[in-house]
């Protein structure tokens, strides 16, 4: 008779547990929130900070900074140099689970049901531009269901919240719960920048997002870090190692504070014999990765352009005619173009083209033999009309 209450009592309790775990676990998947960070341990924290990206020797984290929190006790301290200490000219961080997870191993999380991420940041300075704010896009054996981003946001010296719309998006399997990424052209003397509390909400009130072409006008380049620049010039081609760009010159813009310098040597460095640079969004995307935008309202590109000698020839200027998995959706160009010394406007004809869906926002190509002592030139002012 002991044996059999004995018996019943464990039964008991384990029922009881398994009842108890289930409890738990559904109330997690259920639950209206869904933490990222919160506080430095907080129990509350699913993803970890170790996915840096770029020239990652050009960050420093805290990620328990003490003072002025948004709640809490804690906030997370990021101090960017924009050194190009690994030659990208940018740096990022991914939040993982497991930590540094790039695909390789199954973890990560099933966050159906959250409608939005939301998160809470702000400047040392002000001014500070983060170029972008990444969910998902984890790709490798295990990839994550989907990939969102948004962005450039620009910092105030208060503390802002940030939401990124997550509805009708496939949140089945996120490993990357959580990723920024800033680059050195918007932000050209570095940034100190703070993030606290991010999570994930389940608002029914969120729809979804309805995107449509964008807003003109649409700048490639505006000034040297300016958050209006959408456009990354990240595409070299060619002979590489004969070009040079400096995005904030300061030598006579047309307008504004700053040009883009670039020298070209026409010394053959790679033995192409010509070079150029595609201007891309996100960075180095040559049609595998989705990104561009819809600029099919525009019906010119426009930009100023001279050199420093007079007689500088570029073969093309041209935007769109990117090909891969992303293709663009159409092309249009000019050339060959002979430059002056003075600054003069030039106009790519965009009327009966497709720019549905541009990657490529703008690109620049010539070569030695029309230039056989290299050729230095600038531009400004690059915008879709």
């Amino acid at each position: 008779m002991k044996k059999v209450s004995l018996i019943v009592l464990l039964c008991c309790v384990v029922s009881s547990f398994v009842l108890s775990f289930a409890v738990v676990a559904h109330a997690e998947k259920d639950a209206k929130m869904f933490g990222v960070y919160a506080d430095k341990k907080s129990p509350g924290n699913h993803y970890i900070p170790s996915g840096w990206m770029g020239d990652f020797n050009d960050l420093k984290m805290n990620d328990e900074y003490l003072k002025d929190a948004h709640s809490g006790g804690t906030s997370i301290q990021f101090i960017y140099t924009a050194k190009r200490t690994g030659g990208q000219g940018w740096a990022g961080i991914y939040w993982q689970n497991p930590p540094n997870n790039w695909g390789s191993k199954n973890g990560g999380f099933d966050l159906t049901g959250m409608t939005k991420l939301t998160f809470w940041a702000k400047g040392a300075k002000g001014g500070e531009a983060i170029d972008k704010v990444i969910i998902g896009g984890i790709g490798g054996v295990y990839p994550d269901s989907d990939e969102i981003t948004m962005g450039p946001i620009l910092l105030t010296t208060q503390w802002q919240e940030f939401s990124v719309n997550l509805v009708d998006k496939n949140l089945s399997y996120i490993s990357g719960g959580f990723g920024w990424a800033i680059n050195a052209d918007r932000n050209p003397e570095g940034a100190e920048f703070y993030i606290d509390d991010i999570k994930y909400v389940a608002d029914s009130a969120m729809k979804a997002e309805v995107k449509g072409p964008e807003k003109l006008p649409f700048y490639v380049y505006l000034d040297r870090g300016s958050i209006n620049n959408h456009y990354i010039p990240s595409g070299w081609m060619g002979d590489h190692g004969d070009m040079k760009i400096n995005p904030g010159s300061t030598d006579d813009p047309y307008m504004g504070d700053s040009a883009i310098e670039i020298k070209y040597s026409g010394q053959a460095s790679q033995g192409a014999r010509w070079a150029g640079i595609y201007w891309q969004n996100p960075p180095n995307n040559w049609g595998e990765k989705d990104g561009g935008f819809d600029l099919s309202n525009a019906t010119k590109l426009t930009f100023w352009a001279r050199g420093a000698k007079g007689g500088e020839r570029i073969e093309e200027f041209k935007a769109g005619g990117l090909f891969g998995e992303y293709s663009d959706s159409d092309v249009a160009g000019i050339g060959p173009v002979i430059l002056t010394k003075e600054w003069k406007q030039y106009t790519i004809d965009l009327k009966g083209k497709d720019f549905s869906y541009i990657i490529g926002g703008f690109c620049w190509a010539t070569n030695v033999d029309v230039n056989p002592e290299g050729a230095t030139f600038y531009l400004d002012e690059m915008k879709y009309e």
